[in-house]
């Protein structure tokens, strides 16, 4: 071996124990190691610009940035909404099976972010059973197809690289298939063993928000459950006033009537979910004011509208604006908004107008606290173009030869020209640490084959496996990987073990597709660490559960991903 491949050497590790000790920023890990590979000649600039604009990255980078508007429909609302009734077993499944199917066609942290809340709040099953079996549904959901999860997608970027033509949508999803049914049914018989959630850990945001059913809603005749309104993502419905009369609490039976006035609690940012029910119309919204920007003010003593109630204030002359929600501190406060007479100490949630910051009173009147801002949720055929649109754009690329990232373009221009999605949003929040991630493993790569180092691992494998089986140093490659995955990541991990598999692949004369099955599957099988995992993450915190929670739970689900994934590549994917 030559001085640069024992340099190398020394790079991939390093880079190794860089991401396991600041395993939450891999991105500036690897972007380091991009510029000592430069300096050190391993690559040249050419080499980062073509790593730089790979078709599997843009498409990657395309398909997170059609998440944001995705994960903003009604349909993950829809299936939050749907989970809960009948008996605990069909819940169980219903909510299962629908994120495992939901994460395999979008982001499946966006999936567990909109049902966590669902769960903690519903009371048929005690949440601590149910949020980690949640997040492990949505990492076997992303195995499904290639679009599932990053890792498939950093996976399939660095194929490319090597001048195959990368995976088609559904190359995932038989292994994948066979590996969720089999994982499910231990989630399902064990769930029971998880502690449970105390409910006073389940803390309700008591700001009050206020929507109305206009004469043509279609909610008019149906109970509460039936139209979707018992478990909303972060607001619950804890009153109805009708006709003068109060309602509380709701029963799921409730059914809905003209003019009902809706009362709920809950995280002011969800508000613009109410706007997805047809025939809904929030409080601030018949001001016409409704915005993405909110901004809460506390009321001071000495203000003028102290002891009025909305309607009497005057509040939309006066100060250019239409309260969003009510807060009180130590109060729990009831019925309609306009109703409510406001006291000093009041926390209120303003849709401001234009002229709300020059207004001369804001200061004798208000604290101004700070600014919300409104998921902006998507509504009306918006709401169903994004989810057809990208439905088509995965079916056109499936069945001709058009390819996913040129379907992916026209989609994110349909999203531009239709306001689903905006340009402001897209700088705001363009993924520059998976992007800068991947052109490190790319990178990375590409230095192995330049300084030769590929080559010499593939003679040396070949000579130490001479007359052994392919299939053991699969296993190993897999092993190798899920051990990582628990370490460092999952997309660091299949970032970094990608070069090694491939390149035992080639030293053993056989197709590196089982190898790169391996190293994805693998990748993704973060069930016994909370760390390995950005969802597994999501509920550690939710559920206030234990490392030992995890382990406990994991390592059977692991130990059977791990026997089913190793059965089943081989047999898909022959050496």
């Amino acid at each position: 071996m030559t001085i640069a491949q024992y340099t190398m050497i020394a790079v991939f590790i390093i880079t190794f124990l860089g991401l396991v000790k600041y395993s939450q920023v891999p991105e500036r890990v690897f972007a380091i190691t991009v510029l000592v590979c430069l300096v050190l000649s391993f690559v040249s600039v050419d080499d980062i610009l073509t790593n730089a604009a790979n078709p599997g990255l843009v498409t990657l980078v395309l398909l997170v940035l059609c998440s944001f508007s995705f994960e903003r429909t009604s349909i993950l609302r829809r299936l939050s909404a749907s989970v809960f009734n009948g008996s605990k077993v069909n819940s169980m499944l219903r909510l299962f099976i629908g994120t495992a199917f939901a994460s395999a066609l979008m982001s499946n942290t966006a999936v567990v972010a909109t049902l966590i809340n669902s769960v903690k709040n519903n009371q048929l099953i005690n949440a601590g059973k149910l949020l980690l079996p949640l997040s492990y549904a949505a990492i076997l959901g992303g195995t499904l197809t290639l679009v599932g999860t990053s890792t498939n997608l950093i996976v399939n970027s660095l194929l490319i690289k090597q001048g195959v033509s990368g995976f088609s949508f559904f190359d995932f999803t038989a292994i994948g298939f066979v590996a969720l049914v089999s994982c499910l049914l231990i989630v399902v018989i064990r769930a029971k063993s998880l502690p449970n959630m105390e409910q006073g850990q389940i803390k309700m945001q008591d700001y009050l928000l206020e929507a109305e059913v206009s004469l043509s809603s279609k909610l008019i005749a149906k109970s509460v459950e039936e139209n979707g309104l018992r478990n909303l993502d972060a607001l619950f419905l804890v009153e109805i006033v009708r006709q003068g009369r109060l309602i509380s609490p709701v029963t799921p039976e409730e059914t809905l009537q003209a003019r009902d006035k809706l009362i709920f609690s809950g995280d002011i940012s969800k508000i613009l979910t109410l706007q997805q029910f047809d025939g809904l119309t929030l409080f601030a919204q018949q001001d016409d004011l409704l915005k993405n920007n909110l901004t809460e003010v506390l009321i001071k003593p000495d203000s003028a509208i102290t002891g009025k109630t909305l309607k009497k204030a005057g509040f939309r002359a006066r100060f250019d604006a239409a309260v969003v929600a009510v807060r009180r501190e130590g109060c729990a406060l009831s019925g309609k908004l306009g109703d409510i007479v406001l006291q000093s100490g009041d926390f209120l949630v303003l849709a401001v107008g234009q002229d709300f910051a020059s207004r001369t009173n804001l200061s004798k009147n208000f604290f101004i606290l700070s600014g919300h801002q409104a998921v902006n949720m998507l509504s009306g055929w918006r709401d169903h173009g994004t989810v057809w649109g990208f439905i088509a754009a995965i079916f056109i690329s499936v069945v001709t030869p058009v390819s996913l990232l040129s379907c992916l373009f026209i989609y994110i221009a349909a999203l531009i020209f239709s306001g689903a999605l905006t340009v402001n949003e897209i700088k705001r929040r363009f993924p520059l640490e998976i992007w800068m991630m991947v052109l490190g493993a790319l990178t990375l790569a590409s230095a192995i084959e330049n300084t030769g180092l590929a080559v010499t691992i593939s003679q040396y494998i070949e000579a130490l496996l001479d007359g052994h089986s392919a299939y053991l140093a699969l296993i190993g490659i897999f092993i190798i990987t899920l051990l990582m995955t628990e370490l460092i990541t999952n997309s660091a991990a299949a970032a970094l073990t990608f070069p090694i598999a491939y390149n035992i692949a080639l030293g053993l004369g056989v197709d590196p597709i089982p190898f790169v099955m391996a190293v994805a599957f693998a990748a993704s099988g973060s069930f016994i660490s909370p760390y390995g995992y950005q969802t597994n993450i999501m509920v550690y915190n939710a559920g206030n559960y234990q490392l030992t929670d995890f382990i406990k739970f994991g390592l059977p689900v692991s130990i059977v991903y791990s026997v089913t994934v190793l059965l089943m590549i081989p047999l898909v994917f022959p050496f």
